[in-house]
């Protein structure tokens, strides 16, 4: 790679892109501040053309997916739109929650909130196992080096959030989300209360403060996404 930029990439906010955009758009500014000698840009699949806008317009360098597992959005949609815009080159990487340091961070998490348990909220899906796997790892490794109880529950899969029990009021939920979407603000909350949750609700890892330093080293480190049959990473651990 000769290029040096990069475009972060996220799902966005169909029925409502430009609120997500906008705070994309933030984002990558706060990552580039860290990347002397960048260019850094922006897009939301939501946005009709927009990555493909935003590559035609900077030589060739890397898309980082703000995606928390890796599967269609990583390996078809995106490089789907940019064969669809016609702009040839640019290299998919791993996606954010697939970084180990993503991983650490949510151990740091967990121990900063001196909680005495940890449920980790995640998306999750019906029509595969891969979004789950990531979450579960997660949950793992905060159960062992917390030395908490931690559990992982989905939105859109089984063990589903609001029927999750036994967390009482020195609990916390950690959304494992990249932004504070719909999900975080109206879904997560909603199905915990259903749930009768006595814990708080931290805000989602995607908008911790030490997120641009992760996002910036995985683009120095420029981990392509793995193109086979490898689940949420190429590796596990």
């Amino acid at each position: 790679m000769t290029a040096r930029t990069a475009i972060i990439v996220t799902h966005g906010q169909p029925s409502e892109p430009e609120p997500a955009s906008r705070a994309l758009a933030a984002f990558a500014a706060r990552v580039s501040v860290l990347l002397a000698g960048w260019q850094v840009g922006s897009a939301t699949l939501a946005e009709k053309g927009a990555l493909a806008a935003v590559a035609s317009a900077m030589p060739a360098g890397v898309i980082f997916p703000m995606f928390m597992t890796g599967g269609y959005f990583t390996r078809v949609a995106i490089p789907e739109h940019l064969r669809a815009g016609g702009v040839p080159g640019w290299q998919v990487l791993e996606p954010f929650g697939c970084d180990p340091m993503v991983h650490d961070l949510c151990v740091t998490l967990a121990r900063e909130a001196a909680a005495d348990q940890v449920l980790l909220a995640a998306h999750g899906s019906f029509k595969s196992p891969v979004p789950s796997d990531i979450a579960r790892h997660v949950a793992g490794r905060i159960a062992v080096e917390a030395g908490v109880r931690a559990d992982a529950a989905f939105i859109d899969q089984a063990p589903q959030l609001h029927g999750v029990r036994g967390f009482g009021p020195g609990a916390v939920c950690l959304p494992f989300f990249a932004a504070a979407g719909g999900h975080v603000s109206e879904d997560i909350p909603a199905a915990l209360d259903k749930a009768g949750f006595q814990g708080r609700i931290l805000p989602p890892v995607g908008l911790d403060a030490r997120v641009p330093g992760i996002v910036a080293a995985a683009i120095l480190a420029a981990k392509p996404v793995c193109a086979g049959d490898c689940r949420w990473t190429c590796k596990t651990g």
